[in-house]
């Protein structure tokens, strides 16, 4: 296992000497290294087991920093930036020859984020370098939204972890791209497509998923648990006879002939932002239940992060 603190001098040394530090942000836990060096970068995949044909994201302290590693922000990208960096928008932009290869799978643009998390954005203003960061977790599985998580799943793959307390916002961030006429949201995430179109004006909205995907968080499978978990609408109760081993990820309220012990509700007032917040800490707890062998679960309303939410729930129930 890995040790846990809030040691920023030591993240920078691991990080200096090519070691994986895992970081909190607003969204959820990253695993972190110098996304400038391919053999930090392979380090990254190998640990989370992450075919590299899928991107990650790099992680930078301010807009003018992400400058320095893209060949230009166009305006409507520059406005959002300003309205929403620090936080849970990721932009994707043409390259510099700066950023390798192996970062963004071979495509001529790579996902930038300025994440919001005090000490994340103490560690970027003081290292000279930008950090690839997908979430710390096995590729495919629940994301980790405390230090405790990252420790249960990766705990022997990452050299430190950077403690920052539960991450607010507890699903990933939203991926904005900027190459088209219309600006498109290629996944969606912690920042609402309201929040961007506000700013903005009318946005595209990705609803395909790819096995080659232009960006991170594109394919169809992702996010899921290793108990069985399918969709209500695809799960018929009524013929089951023994309900004991059927757990359930509801929204706001528990469903008839289960045990409310093996439920969990995300927001019992219906609170969007809440659900988002404990949405992977559901799916995880009742994973680790051993009296659970069925998870079913069902989309919450599709406003807002609601949108998200589903996206994340239509992955995870998706099958491979």
């Amino acid at each position: 296992m890995a040790d846990i603190g809030q040691d920023i001098n030591h993240a920078k040394e691991v990080l200096g000497s090519g070691g994986l530090v895992a970081i909190p942000t607003e969204t959820v836990y990253g695993l972190a290294g110098n996304a400038l060096d391919d053999n930090v970068v392979t380090k990254i995949f190998k640990a989370k087991q992450r075919p590299s044909f899928d991107p990650l994201i790099v992680h930078t302290s301010s807009l003018d920093k992400a400058r320095d590693l893209v060949i230009e922000v166009p305006e409507p990208a520059e406005i959002l930036a300003s309205r929403f960096w620090p936080g849970p928008l990721t932009i994707l932009l043409k390259r510099k020859p700066i950023i390798p290869d192996l970062v963004t799978s071979g495509l001529d643009t790579v996902a930038i984020r300025v994440p919001a998390h005090e000490l994340t954005q103490k560690l970027l203003k003081e290292i000279d370098f930008p950090l690839a960061a997908p979430s710390a977790n096995p590729f495919g599985y629940v994301s980790p939204t405390t230090a405790e998580h990252v420790n249960q799943q990766l705990g022997s793959e990452v050299d430190y972890i950077l403690d920052g307390g539960d991450s607010e916002v507890g699903i990933e961030s939203t991926i904005v791209s900027f190459e088209g006429t219309t600006p498109k949201v290629l996944r969606l995430g912690g920042l609402s497509v309201e929040e961007i179109e506000g700013v903005i004006g009318s946005v595209e909205v990705n609803i395909h998923s790819s096995s080659k995907p232009d960006a991170p968080g594109m394919l169809k499978s992702h996010y899921a648990p290793k108990t069985e978990i399918v969709l209500l609408d695809a799960f018929n109760l009524q013929p089951v006879e023994d309900l004991s081993r059927i757990g359930a990820l509801v929204f706001d309220k528990p469903l008839d002939h289960i045990d409310p012990d093996k439920q969990f509700i995300l927001s019992e007032t219906g609170d969007m932002n809440e659900a988002a917040r404990r949405l992977f800490t559901g799916l995880r707890a009742l994973d680790q239940r051993i009296d659970i062998s069925t998870i079913v679960t069902n989309f919450v309303p599709n406003i807002g992060l609601g949108r998200a939410i589903n996206d994340r729930i239509r992955r995870a129930t998706a099958k491979e």
